[in-house]
This record gives structure tokens, C-alpha cells and sequence, in this order.
């Protein structure tokens, strides 16, 4: 029994440092992406699949003016998975 509290506890520091290192990746050179950035990850990343989660992500690692013009709507990232995060994101 022990085994199992310590690695719930090791799961929640784990999912902590993720969220931490999520928020910290969110912090962008355009003010107006922090802001949208973060308010999403702190209202709706929670209730993301693994699989979308990991999209996050992925968007995360695109330059400010490619990601700043995918939630303003002038273009549209050519994967499906990032799309979807981007239109949960608009919305």
C-alpha cells in the first residue's frame, strides 16, 4: 500500500514540474499570446486527452508569428492534431 501513495505522490510532483514547464513554454515574445497561451492552460489543458496534451506541446515549439496568425485565424497549422488544439484554443 505504501508503494502505491508514493507513486501517486511522485505522479502528482511529476504532473506539477509538466504543468510548471507548460506554463513556463507558454511565456511567449507577444504579450497577446501569453495571455491567450496561459488562460488556456490554466482553464482547459486539464480536461485535454494525452493525445492533445502532447499536440499542445507541439504547438508550443512554433515560432510567435506562425502561432500568433493560427489563433487569430488567418492561417491554419496543415496538421489535424494541431488544428483541433488551435480551434479549442480560438474558442
Amino acid at each position: 500500500m505504501r508503494d502505491l501513495v508514493h507513486s501517486g505522490a511522485s505522479r502528482g510532483a511529476k504532473d506539477a514540474r509538466q504543468y510548471d514547464r507548460l506554463r513556463w513554454r507558454s511565456r511567449r515574445g507577444l504579450l497577446e499570446l501569453d495571455v491567450v497561451l496561459k488562460k488556456f492552460l490554466d482553464t482547459r489543458y486539464g480536461g485535454l486527452t494525452p493525445a492533445e496534451q502532447e499536440a499542445f506541446e507541439q504547438l508550443l515549439a512554433t515560432p510567435d508569428e506562425t502561432l500568433m496568425a493560427y489563433v487569430q485565424g488567418s492561417r491554419n497549422p496543415p496538421e489535424k492534431e494541431l488544428m483541433q488544439i488551435v480551434s479549442k484554443i480560438r474558442n
